[in-house]
């Protein structure tokens, strides 16, 4: 994992359209339209407010805020939309940002827009595990992410839980599998790439597993990440693939749904927040970065929205395996990054046919 982070940080990073992952689609958040009031009437510098753009769910979204809100005083004016298309807002405003904080989406992503981002180093840094710390400093992980597969109990029996990957092209599925469309949900684009890796993105054969897989999908391709989860869990999908952060939370409340860690190996891309560059509330922004990477907000994430930390302080949410007892693939972050366009353009061939 730490050799392909450091691909990662490495390389010269181009900018690609990104798509988001943008769970409950990032609606619920009634800070939302306090934003987009923002955006027309921007803060002026170093007052008391800081502008988040972020991806993540309403709840820790919410959670998070409301928390940072009362024990610095500092307001936050959310934008919460997908990945990608908050990205290219960022691009859109460059020179004159309305945002300070981006607080979400993949490292990958993030990576892929470094050059809009503020090199920033958190005040807890030596508590961070480095493996998710970016070398540039211009984004930190604040989550890691293992991609799983996720089943209805009901629909799938017991013989017939797939245990990998590979057993989404069985024809039993066909029809019966929920995935967000990669080229808007930032999940299923590190899913595709992950699927890529494990049957060999450099031979050919990874692309000739994706057509089997799409064919199985039968035409059916969610808008977004959040309904994956919804949807398998409602009994709509038998299958779905999606973030273990999210899967969790339903099999914690005790809904008849399973977790499956592909036996050929997933993924675990980080979550990350950067500082936008040239932003009008620095100070701020830099006080929300050490909020979200502390001990005391990774905690209440794990607690409560089954979110991994990046500390190495703290413990995993309850009910899931720690990241060492995870099979992960050799996942290629420079690549993913770098050849968003291309993998974009392949995918778009397949689907269409």
């Amino acid at each position: 994992m730490k050799r392909i982070l450091s691909a990662l940080l490495a390389v010269t990073m181009i900018a690609g359209v990104f798509a988001g992952c943008s769970s409950s689609n990032g609606t619920a958040s009634a800070a939302q339209s306090k934003a987009e009031a923002s955006q027309a009437a921007p803060q002026e510098p170093n007052s008391k407010h800081v502008t988040v753009y972020s991806p993540h769910p309403a709840d820790p979204l919410n959670a998070g805020v409301k928390e940072f809100q009362e024990k610095t005083g500092i307001t936050v004016d959310v934008v919460a939309a997908g990945t990608g298309e908050l990205l290219k807002r960022i691009e859109a405003e460059s020179g004159s940002p309305l945002c300070d904080v981006f607080w979400g989406g993949g490292a990958d992503s993030l990576a892929a827009y470094g050059k809009y981002f503020d090199k920033f180093t958190p005040t807890d840094i030596n508590s961070i595990d480095k493996t998710y710390v970016s070398t540039d400093g211009l984004w930190t992980g604040e989550s890691p992410l293992p991609m799983v597969l996720m089943y209805n109990k009901k629909l799938v029996g017991e013989n017939d839980v797939p245990k990998g990957w590979g057993d989404l092209i069985d024809a039993k599925f066909k029809g019966k599998i929920a995935y967000a469309d990669p080229a808007k949900s930032g999940s299923s684009y590190t899913i595709l790439c992950t699927m890529l890796t494990a049957f060999g993105k450099d031979d050919g054969k990874g692309w000739d597993f994706i057509k089997k897989f799409v064919s199985n999908l039968d035409g059916k391709i969610l808008g977004s990440s959040g309904d994956v989860y919804k949807k398998v869990s409602d009994g709509e999908y038998s299958v779905g693939l999606t973030l273990e952060k999210e899967a969790i939370k339903y099999v914690q409340a005790g809904a008849d749904v399973g977790i499956v860690y592909p036996s050929e190996g997933t993924s675990a891309v980080p979550d990350g927040i950067a500082i936008v560059k040239g932003c009008k509330n620095k100070e701020n922004a830099e006080t929300f970065m050490n909020f979200v990477l502390s001990k005391e907000c990774q905690t209440m994430m794990a607690n409560d929205f089954a979110r991994r930390g990046v500390r190495l302080d703290t413990d995993p949410p309850k009910g899931v395996p720690v990241m060492k007892d995870i099979k992960l693939v050799d996942y290629d972050f420079a690549w993913a990054s770098s050849q968003k366009t291309q993998i974009m353009e392949k995918w778009k061939e397949v689907v269409v046919g």
